[in-house]
């Protein structure tokens, strides 16, 4: 019985530290009897699964039927009833053990159509909370985020009539790719200590501003099972991926973001987690023209520590930081946090109950010299509910100007 992710990160503090993501595709064939009347098509026809990172995490949201070779198909004999979709989406680890968000059941196929290529594209429906679409699951026992293991069936239920009114029924289906441009526009990379990070580059040349986005404690690896992705930081949510949006690059005048994945999370040791960021930042800095005057820090929950404790490690480093729904109790202290320099725009909603709010955002607000804070009541967005803890989405979305005050702030030096 498939089980909402939501619910999981309702449940505890490991649950409620990002959404989740997807190992990898199976190698899923589906195949189709051939139609009365129509010829069959001798080879496998290739797909793809298109997807999209929505507030609350990756969804398949269509798929890509690699028909351009047949030649002109007509139009009129795509439908949304001429192709049944299935999913089957299963753990790449621990199998047995609980995990949230597997299931096995049909797609609703909402609009059929070709593209400008000749390939059939069939919408899926999907939708924020909705089961049945996601590539992540959360497993319960390593408290982390996983790609599920994808597998999806095509079958063929009516014959496609090509120009000239010849129908044909397609034999054989094989799974490609799974295709997210957002998530595709970071390049991947390691730094010499070997930890992983994604990293978009902008189009604009000389030197640029530097994003530097903390994930939450679910999208850490799981080194003890040879888990290490470097994925569910782009797919869980949408904090990396709305610095690269079209509109963040026109305020920040094209800016690199960079998202770096901890071995395990960040508040699990943040003294030795701290120069291993900066090592990652250095490297970026070398290699690509950054503007060391305008290096922000934004991170969410496991992440909202982590980059408070970067302002504590580097106090000249950053131009301004955001830490959303963040831990300090017990990991950083009111002398450290008094001693914060970079301006900082503290982020959390008084609904969440996994990161209580008085003792840690609302405090290191109170103690930081100069901080700004917001305080959500709920955490809704497009009329959907989230839990309390999710918050990041506010700032993921720029709903109060988050974005300009960062690019207003630059060091002096």
């Amino acid at each position: 019985m498939p089980i909402s992710r939501r619910s999981a990160l309702t449940a505890g503090l490991g649950a409620g530290l990002g959404a989740g993501l997807s190992t990898g595709l199976g190698a899923g064939f589906g195949a189709s009897a051939a139609l009365a009347g129509a010829s069959p098509v001798p080879e496998a026809v290739g797909f793809d699964l298109n997807a999209e990172t929505l507030d609350g995490g990756e969804q398949v949201t269509a798929v890509t039927l690699r028909t351009a070779r047949l030649g002109g198909i007509d139009p009129a004999s795509v439908t949304t009833s001429t192709f049944r979709v299935h999913a089957r989406a299963t753990s790449p680890l621990a199998p047995g053990e609980p995990i949230f968000s597997e299931y096995d059941l049909d797609r609703t196929v909402t609009a059929a159509r070709l593209d400008r290529r000749g390939n059939i594209v069939l919408e899926l429906a999907h939708a924020e909370g909705q089961v049945g679409g996601g590539t992540l699951g959360y497993l319960v026992s390593r408290g982390r985020n996983v790609r599920l293991d994808l597998v999806y069936t095509i079958t063929q239920n009516t014959p496609l009539v090509l120009r000239g009114g010849h129908p044909v029924t397609i034999s054989q289906f094989s799974q490609g790719r799974l295709s997210n441009p957002e998530v595709d526009a970071f390049s991947y990379h390691e730094s010499a200590s070997g930890m992983k990070y994604r990293l978009y580059a902008p189009r604009g040349r000389g030197r640029r501003p530097l994003v530097v986005w903390l994930h939450g404690g679910g999208e850490g690896a799981s080194l003890p099972d040879g888990y290490y992705d470097n994925e569910t930081t782009l797919r869980a949510n949408r904090g990396a991926l709305g610095f690269a949006t079209p509109e963040a690059q026109r305020i920040f005048d094209d800016a690199y973001v960079v998202a770096p994945q901890s071995f395990s999370y960040w508040m699990a040791d943040g003294d030795r987690f701290a120069p291993l960021i900066r090592e990652i930042i250095r490297d970026v800095a070398r290699r690509r023209p950054v503007d060391p005057r305008r290096i922000h820090v934004v991170g969410c929950s496991n992440g909202g520590y982590m980059s408070m404790k970067m302002t504590v490690a580097y106090p000249g480093l950053f131009a301004s930081s955001i830490p959303i729904c963040g831990i300090v109790t017990g990991l950083i202290s009111d002398s450290e946090l008094a001693g914060i320099r970079t301006p900082s725009w503290l982020v959390t909603s008084l609904d969440d109950d996994t990161v209580p709010p008085q003792p840690n955002t609302v405090h290191a607000a109170e103690v930081i010299p100069g901080a700004r804070v917001t305080l959500y009541d709920h955490v809704i967005w497009n009329g959907h509910p989230f839990p309390g803890h999710w918050s990041w989405i506010y700032v993921a979305r720029n709903e109060r100007r988050y974005w300009q005050w960062m690019a207003h702030q630059r060091l002096t030096r």
